[in-house]
């Protein structure tokens, strides 16, 4: 199925690596002209480098509300309007229940939670009616897993966002949907250990895959490509996972 996207506007946040970055490069392949942002500006150059002319890079930390109020002034000042709205900017790390301090759950949720709801937020006024909105949610958000609760728990907020918020936007036809990715071969997964043990989390982590293996981030782009299009115009307020059965059995 080819899925066009073509003269669509949209945003990718946390579009320099990983999911951000192959999803961007999937809304750009199907026609879409993308704003992407992230905290670094030489991450920044590389990613617009490689998805194309098609992108435009906005240095920006989603969990600053005046970096998103110059995000957003840059859009309407360029673009006017917004079509397509992928908030996905997020991050974590791990600690167990005994040695979590406030900073590490402040920082979380900062980006998270907090970074999560202006980003949406913020993008209103530019969103069109008829408009899609997805979001980043995680397995971790359905599953137990040692040592990352506040990761989790943040990612359980963001799933009930979309249930939320597709009812806050009824009204303007806007569909809210959250992709939840299992484990997938990403600059930020293979961070949450040092390198000599980071095969050996991807060896434990496709162990526990039906499909026997990670995920890769431009598997997970196809299907932000798809929740932005039209093909899933009947699809609202849905998680849709994508982790190879991982937590589906």
């Amino acid at each position: 199925m080819t899925l066009s996207l073509q003269g669509k506007i949209a945003l990718v946040t946390g579009g320099t690596s990983g999911i951000g970055l192959a999803s961007a490069r999937q809304l750009a392949a199907q026609g879409a002209r993308v704003f992407i942002t992230g905290r670094r500006q030489d991450a920044l150059n590389e990613a617009v480098a490689l998805i194309g002319n098609a992108a435009t890079g906005i240095r920006a930390d989603a969990s600053q509300l005046a970096d998103l109020d110059a995000v957003y002034a840059e859009i309407a000042r360029s673009a006017g309007h917004l079509d397509i709205l992928f908030a996905n900017a997020g991050g974590g790390d791990m600690l167990p229940l005994g040695a979590i301090t406030e900073e590490h759950f402040d920082r979380i949720f900062a980006t998270n939670v907090r970074g999560v709801l202006f980003t949406v937020q913020k993008a209103l006024p530019l969103l069109v009616d008829g408009a899609s909105v997805i979001l980043t949610s995680s397995t971790t958000s359905v599953q137990g897993t040692a040592g990352f609760s506040v990761y989790s728990a943040s990612k359980a907020a963001v799933r009930n966002f979309a249930r939320s918020w597709a009812l806050d936007l009824k009204d303007r036809a806007i569909r809210v949907n959250v992709i939840s990715p299992g484990p997938v071969r990403t600059p930020g997964l293979g961070g949450l250990v040092d390198e000599s043990s980071r095969q050996g989390l991807f060896d434990a982590l496709a162990a526990q895959v039906p499909l026997g293996r990670l995920g890769e981030p431009e598997e997970i782009g196809k299907v932000v490509a798809f929740l932005a299009s039209d093909a899933a115009s009947f699809i609202n307020a849905a998680e849709i996972f994508a982790d190879g059965g991982m937590a589906q059995v």
